[in-house]
This record gives structure tokens, C-alpha cells and sequence, in this order.
């Protein structure tokens, strides 16, 4: 059977405290059967120790830091402070850390595309993101190779960077092709695009850092947009009327994509992602933001237990059983 050789998850570490992050990294090695994790976050603190912690349970670890709205300057001083504690771990354990310079800076970062905050630039790229192509491969073509360049400088592993799909990039100053890739609806022509990622990587691992959708009816078809399906601006964030939660949605959604991957050669793939608590479910559809959630768990309110498995848990953790036997 053909599988990916990375099988992984992303994990957010920010405002997680370290025994639940603990007890979320034994569940996401034993019971999603996952070899390797994708740690995120802004704090540069609860990465270091989330990543310390992965390792010390047998995972893997991609370490990719994700400043809020930073600026190139600001990138500069995260990454090399982030790459140094990335080698620190590498050194402790060699051949299983790499490092990550950043995500979807055309979203993520300040000044590539005009708009104050992500939400602005994602609605702006979406719209006519042609009118900011050109711009967009540029200045993000500077920053990859300017933080390459600095991550190298502290780090002996292996780099990559984690690529929007509407993102052009050079990869040949990285290690790996990094590239967050989801499908909308059936998209024919989605399995070409991932066999062409690995036609032109000229030998290099190909990763998809991020793919999933929510868990909901039509969810498939949003992809990356799932989280659309809330207003955002009232008093308190609602799903829009119509939207009916159905799980199996996402997990199948996942199970599809993980299978092709195997079958089209891409080396390893980061289900996005573990949980999501800022959409936490709600047994009332009106405020039930898990539905446009990305989370294999759903976050509950109120404490103990902090969340429960979904379908695309079962879907996922199925998956990786599998392709490791």
C-alpha cells in the first residue's frame, strides 16, 4: 500500500497550558497514530517546550512560528530566536526537527498584500487576488529567501516554509516543498496539482502543511473557507441560518486526501488541525462554531473534558493505523 512516510497533525500551542498540551501529544501519538507534529504559535516559550515534550513522546516535530502581524523586520528577530531553539532541540535530537520560516506570509504578514489584518487580505485575495500576483510572488520571494537565510544561520536542519496554494515559490533555497493545499468540492483537477507538486520538486520531499474543511453539509465544497458560514461582527459570532452539522463531511474529506497523497508520492501531510478553541461546539446549531472549525476534536465548554473526538478523528486515526501496519 502506498502511504506517506510523515504521518501528522497541526497543533496550536498558544494559551494551552503544558499538561494539556502533554496529554494532547500522547493522544495524537497513540490514538491518532501520528509520527510527527506541527507545532504553531506566536510564543516562542510554549513552542520550545511543546516541541521538547513531542520529542521526549517519540514524535517528530515541525516547529513553525507564527508571529501576529508582524513586519519583515519583526520576522527576522522571531525566526532567528525561534531557529535557535529549534537547534537546541536538534542537537538533543538529531534528525527529527525541522523548522518552518513561516506561514502564508501574503496573509500573515504585514505588507504584501494591502489591508489591515488577515481577515481584510484574505477577503482581498479572494476577490481579485490576480490584481496582486505579481506583488505577491515577489515580496514573498524576498521573504523566503531573507528568512531561509537567517533560520540557516542557527539551524543545522532542515527548512521549509508552509506555502498558500495561491503562492508561487522558489523552493530551491529550502529542504522540503511546503504547501498548505486544500481541495474545494470535487475539484478534478486537484489530484494534478499534487502530482505536479511532485513532478517539479527536483527530488525534494513534498509536505502538505495544511489541508482539511469543517463539519458541516457543503463543508467539502468550502474547503479552506469553512469558517465563512459565521458572522463574525455581531455580539457574539453566529453560523448563518441553513448550515446543518454533519461530521462525516470532514472525515471524509480527510480520508480522500490522505489516500491520494499516498498514491501520488507526497512524502507527508499535517492534517490542520488537533482542535480549534476559539470555535467551540455548542448542542445549539446557532452557535455551534465548531461546524466551521478545522478541529479533529471538539472543543467543549465549561472545563473537564475539554473536548471530545469527532468522525474525523476515527477517519484520520483509521488512515495512519493503517499505512503503519
Amino acid at each position: 500500500m502506498n502511504t506517506v512516510k510523515v504521518k501528522g497533525i497541526s497543533y496550536h500551542v498558544d494559551e494551552v497550558g503544558r499538561e494539556a498540551v502533554r496529554a494532547d501529544l500522547r493522544v495524537i501519538r497513540d490514538q491518532l497514530h501520528c509520527t510527527a507534529v506541527l507545532l504553531t504559535g506566536a510564543g516562542l516559550d510554549a513552542l520550545a517546550e511543546a516541541a521538547e515534550d513531542a520529542l521526549a513522546a517519540g514524535l517528530d516535530v515541525h516547529i513553525r512560528p507564527e508571529p501576529v502581524e508582524a513586519g519583515p523586520s519583526e520576522l527576522v528577530a522571531h525566526v532567528r530566536a525561534a531557529a535557535k531553539e529549534a537547534e537546541r532541540l536538534r542537537d538533543r535530537y538529531p534528525g527529527r526537527v525541522t523548522f518552518h520560516i513561516g506561514n502564508e506570509f501574503s496573509l500573515t504578514s504585514r505588507g504584501v498584500v494591502p489591508g489591515a489584518g488577515v481577515f481584510l487580505r484574505l477577503q482581498l485575495i479572494l476577490r481579485c487576488g490576480w490584481l496582486f500576483r505579481r506583488r505577491i510572488t515577489r515580496k514573498v520571494g524576498v521573504l523566503v529567501r531573507g528568512l531561509t537565510a537567517v533560520a540557516r544561520r542557527e539551524f543545522g536542519g532542515p527548512v521549509t516554509y508552509s506555502a498558500a496554494h495561491w503562492e508561487h515559490v522558489d523552493w530551491s533555497t529550502v529542504d522540503i516543498v511546503g504547501v498548505n493545499l486544500y481541495r474545494f468540492g470535487d475539484d478534478p483537477g486537484y489530484p494534478d496539482r499534487v502530482r505536479s507538486l511532485v513532478d517539479t520538486a527536483a527530488g525534494k520531499p513534498v509536505v502538505i502543511t495544511e489541508f482539511g474543511c469543517g463539519a458541516h453539509v457543503g463543508g467539502n465544497l468550502r474547503g479552506a473557507g469553512a469558517f465563512l458560514i459565521v458572522n463574525w461582527f455581531g455580539s457574539r459570532p453566529r453560523v448563518r441560518d441553513g448550515h446543518v452539522r454533519d461530521e462525516r463531511v470532514q472525515a471524509r474529506y480527510l480520508g480522500e486526501l490522505i489516500r491520494l497523497y499516498g498514491e501520488t508520492g507526497v512524502h507527508g501531510c499535517f492534517v490542520f488541525t488537533f482542535a480549534m478553541p476559539d470555535f467551540p461546539h455548542d448542542p445549539d446549531p446557532r452557535w455551534d462554531l465548531d461546524m466551521a472549525g478545522f478541529g479533529v476534536v471538539k472543543t467543549l465548554p465549561g472545563g473537564e473534558p475539554r473536548w471530545e473526538r469527532k468522525a474525523a478523528f476515527d477517519e484520520v486515526a483509521s488512515r495512519y493505523r493503517r499505512t503503519s501496519q
